[in-house]
């Protein structure tokens, strides 16, 4: 297919190349499967994302692709370890072993095998890995990533309070453009880049922005702090709240000054992030009772 751009789908994985004989060709690898619950069989995570991530690699190897960019998380990079006043960086990997949840898992061994099937069988090619934390920014449609329910339900009142959770932040659009300098920067190659605004926020602090920025428009959002009894409590019988009730007071404090040292990305604030989430979903008349524009 000369001259156009192909793409073939595995499961959730997407590999998009350019197909000109005369020139290079780079391939991307996004996404993993993030369940809204917990599986009750970890392989149903881990198979997929494993075995997707090779698949891609194999497929780019033998199309002769220059450089492969793999999506890969936060979540393989900062679990696992006992709490820290260090920030994470790309040298950290997660510690599989100390009792991460599944997708955790899923998402650092299949890093890792992305990295050991460059060592043995990559060749030529060669591997940037980006690694998102919570992903924000404006949405497209009501099919959007599931941090963007935390904003919804924020929105919507949803929520009788906000838990002691923390975690960082990305727009969209940031992580975009720091793939495409990982895939076309003689820099980033056989590097990992960690894709976040800043250092983590509490999820107290979005509530605040929220409110702050939208005025009446976030009148439902809730600002006072839940107990960590109530939220334990509450993951007793919803299994959703299980991975939140695990990592109450969890501080995990990050770094991305590599990609901003090194290939010049200059992201959003969080605050600017999630403000974009919720004007978003506003615009489109996706929170209830909003009027769609």
């Amino acid at each position: 297919m000369t001259g156009k751009q192909e793409a073939a789908r595995w499961g959730s994985i997407l590999v998009a190349q350019r197909a000109e004989p005369s020139e290079q060709v780079d391939a991307g690898h996004v996404a993993s499967p993030f369940p809204s619950a917990p599986p009750d069989d970890e392989d149903e995570l881990i198979r997929p994302a494993v075995e997707g991530t090779l698949r891609v690699l194999r497929a780019a190897r033998d199309a002769g692709v220059r450089r492969v960019v793999v999506t890969s998380s936060f979540g393989a990079i900062g679990y696992g370890h006992p709490d820290t006043e260090r920030p994470f960086t790309e040298d950290d990997w997660t510690d599989v072993d100390g009792g991460v949840a599944p997708y955790i898992k899923s998402k650092t061994l299949a890093e890792r095998a992305a990295w050991d099937f460059m060592t043995r069988q990559g060749g030529p090619m060669e591997l940037s890995v980006v690694n998102p934390v919570g992903i924000f920014g404006p949405v497209l449609g009501p099919d959007h990533a599931g941090s963007i329910n935390l904003i919804t339900m924020l929105m919507n009142g949803d929520l009788p309070g906000v838990p002691r959770q923390y975690f960082g932040v990305v727009d969209v659009r940031d992580a975009a453009d720091l793939h495409l300098r990982a895939m076309t920067s003689p820099k980033a190659a056989g590097q990992r880049f960690m894709a976040a605004a800043g250092d983590v926020v509490s999820l107290h602090d979005i509530a605040l922005t929220l409110r702050e920025r939208l005025g009446p428009a976030a009148h439902r959002v809730p600002t006072e702090v839940l107990p960590d009894e109530v939220v334990r409590q509450a993951a007793e019988s919803n299994p959703a709240m299980r991975e939140t009730a695990a990592n109450l007071g969890r501080i995990r404090h990050l770094s991305s000054d590599k990609a901003r040292l090194v290939l010049g990305w200059a992201p959003r604030s969080s605050q600017d992030a999630v403000t974009a989430t919720a004007q978003s979903l506003l615009r489109l008349g996706l929170l209830r009772d909003a009027p769609r524009e």
